[in-house]
């Protein structure tokens, strides 16, 4: 897809890197998005959506994303950009929305984080702070 003129190079990375990989795991019904984040420390993580045959077994590709960067020493306070992609018809990519519960998670761990989405007035992709997709969202003490 083509990058909003907005979208700094270090999340077009991500984006073009969320593309990549689900172009590479792609399976209708069982891996159909993906996920890749960025550090502080410029480190680039990447997930992929694994779809149970029970919903509530599935897992999002931003948890997977976050869980890979957990596992690579990263504080999760420290991730700085999120993208999520999915492919749509005529194999383009679109950037998506982290559902609710990975908004959660997101917000949970990198309140500050850049979100990107594709907004649904307008079809434009935007950035939003992680916390700002969940207005008063209730804080859990660590």
């Amino acid at each position: 897809m083509t990058a909003p003129a907005t979208m700094p190079a270090e999340d077009v990375e991500l984006l073009r890197r969320a593309e990549q990989l689900l172009g590479e795991v792609w399976v209708s019904g069982r891996h159909e998005v993906a996920t890749a984040l960025r550090a502080a420390d410029g480190s680039i993580h990447t997930g992929v959506h694994v779809e149970g045959s029970c919903r509530r077994s599935s897992i999002c590709a931003e948890g997977v994303a976050l869980g890979t960067a957990r596992g690579a020493g990263v504080r999760l306070g420290d991730v700085v950009s999120v993208v999520s992609v999915q492919i749509k018809p005529a194999d383009t990519f679109r950037v998506i929305a982290p559902c609710g519960v990975c908004r959660e998670l997101i917000s949970d761990y990198s309140p500050a984080a850049t979100v990107w989405l594709t907004s649904p007035t307008d079809d434009t992709v935007v950035a939003w702070r992680a916390l700002e997709l969940l207005p008063e969202k209730s804080r859990r003490v660590w």
